[in-house]
């Protein structure tokens, strides 16, 4: 008799997944990778980007199953190992952009610029690129917050233990986020 693992709770297939069995890893893809993927798509801004950190947030969590505490949501868990990975992508993305500007101008050439997207709905993709372009001004904790809440619709205890502060902050993060990134929005 087979074990129907969509029926079983994340704590179930964690101590599963321990023994090392492939299916149960799938399991747990099929059931977390989309979350994961929004969530590290509206912190990073770009899908390949995504895709590869989504993939490596998989990895590492499942080379720390051991870790993993089945009190807890493993959506909380992975979001916060997916979360890590988008800051470790941020700083690498600074130091880059930082040894890029220090080029000299003779070596500017070798530099390789993004083109972007062809236009399809313009008016639609403009109103995207000005929303995310505020977003992206926003403190990376005040971003965190409107992410996990308005975007991933997290409630504001998960969003609180994701990110390991108190439900007040994420309450009051959450209303500073709201205001600043309407000011951008309003200036530009």
């Amino acid at each position: 008799m087979s074990l129907d693992l969509s029926q079983c709770s994340d704590r179930e297939l964690a101590a599963l997944a321990r023994t090392g069995r492939e299916d149960v890893y799938r399991e747990l893809l099929a059931r977390y990778k989309a979350p994961v993927f929004r969530l590290i798509r509206h912190h990073v801004g770009h899908a390949e980007e995504a895709m590869d950190l989504s993939q490596e947030s998989f990895v590492a969590a499942f080379a720390a199953i051991e870790r993993y505490d089945g009190d807890r949501p493993f959506r909380i868990w992975i979001s916060r190992i997916a979360l890590n990975k988008c800051r470790d992508w941020a700083r690498r993305r600074a130091v880059r952009s930082f040894f890029t500007r220090a080029l000299p101008l003779e070596n500017a050439h070798d530099v390789a610029i993004e083109a972007p997207a062809p236009d399809v709905e313009a008016g639609d993709r403009a109103e995207l690129a000005r929303v995310r372009k505020a977003m992206a001004g926003l403190p990376h904790n005040l971003r965190e917050v409107l992410v996990l809440r308005g975007v991933e619709d997290l409630s504001q205890s998960a969003t609180a233990q994701l990110l390991k502060v108190s439900e007040k902050t994420v309450e009051t993060r959450l209303y500073r986020a709201r205001l600043k990134l309407r000011m951008l929005l309003d200036e530009n």
